[in-house]
């Protein structure tokens, strides 16, 4: 179909706006990955469908489309981490810490199946600046239980919106597929979703693609939880939803950052306190929740510790 059928289904306006089928998102978003579609054509298209507010099956498509372009490689016995690829600001990224705390954990607990925690990462993306995962992931050696996926590699022509992405400077549909497109072929994946509305969003979009996809209440767009909070998943067709407090688990954690640098979230995991690190932990107790390796949270935190 021509782009321009597109970009007025969904930028006529509330009363001549329409959704897209899944078979037609397919299609818009291929000529947008192919530049088959100008710039001005691409620019006006996003703005006027992030205007309209996607549709499930709008999303699906989306993600049906990059899916075709996308280089896979499978990391066994994975749980992929969904984090934003806008920036982060406000608390140094925990991740780097994670590789220390499984390799003891598996050591301790050889009956549970070993855990590799997948990370995709590419530039800054819209619409908050900050720090990214690829930041971190060019400054550290993080070990064998953590494996980084660059966008560049895995899925170029997405990535070569990212200077148009900028020039909008506004949040779009990619924002939301980008988090959780699985080139490691991961069982299971968390993200995160701060408005309610997007839990039960995250689960229908993604499920096709995971044994089990987790959403949790957590900390500026990433899978790390600094704070009391709630997670969600799907189970016989219907939401589940279970909260946790930190306090249960002996974690009185309340620092934040404003603007964090590059230099001071590497020095806090580099050199972590108490706190820092029984954060890091209660968060692999989470993830070994998220891919079924134990039962239970209280589980994990004591196989933990």
């Amino acid at each position: 179909m021509s782009f321009k059928k597109y970009i007025k289904a969904v930028g006529t306006g509330p009363k001549g706006n329409r959704d897209l089928s899944k078979e037609e998102t397919q299609d818009a978003v291929e000529q947008i990955l192919t530049n088959t579609a100008t710039q001005a054509q691409i620019g006006a298209f996003l703005i006027g469908w992030r205007t309209k507010l996607e549709s499930n099956d709008e999303l699906k498509g989306a993600i049906c489309a990059l899916k075709k372009f996308m280089k896979y490689k499978k990391v066994e016995n994975s749980l992929e981490l969904g984090y934003s690829f806008d920036g982060r600001c406000d608390n140094p990224f925990l991740f780097p810490l994670y590789n220390e705390i499984l390799e003891k954990f598996h050591k301790s607990n050889p009956d549970i199946t070993p855990l590799n925690l997948v990370i995709s990462g590419d530039l800054l993306q819209p619409a908050k600046d900050g720090l990214t995962t690829k930041d971190v992931f060019k400054s550290l050696d993080l070990g064998q239980h953590l494996h980084f996926f660059d966008r560049v590699e895995y899925l170029k022509e997405l990535s070569d919106l990212t200077p148009l992405r900028l020039e909008l400077g506004l949040r779009t549909v990619f924002n939301t597929v980008e988090k959780l497109l699985n080139p490691a072929l991961s069982d299971y994946s968390v993200t995160t979703a701060f408005h309610k509305p997007y839990v039960q969003k995250y689960l229908d979009i993604f499920s096709d693609y995971y044994k089990d996809v987790y959403v949790v209440k957590a900390s500026e767009g990433s899978p790390e939880v600094f704070k009391d909070g709630k997670y969600w998943k799907m189970l016989d067709g219907k939401i589940e939803e279970f909260s946790f407090s930190l306090k249960d688990f002996g974690i009185n954690y309340d620092k934040t950052y404003e603007d964090i640098s590059l230099e001071e979230a590497l020095n806090i995991v580099k050199n972590p306190d108490e706190e820092i690190l029984k954060l890091a932990r209660f968060n692999i107790a989470l993830y070994l929740v998220f891919s079924n390796r134990v039962n239970s949270l209280e589980e994990a935190w004591k196989r933990l510790n």
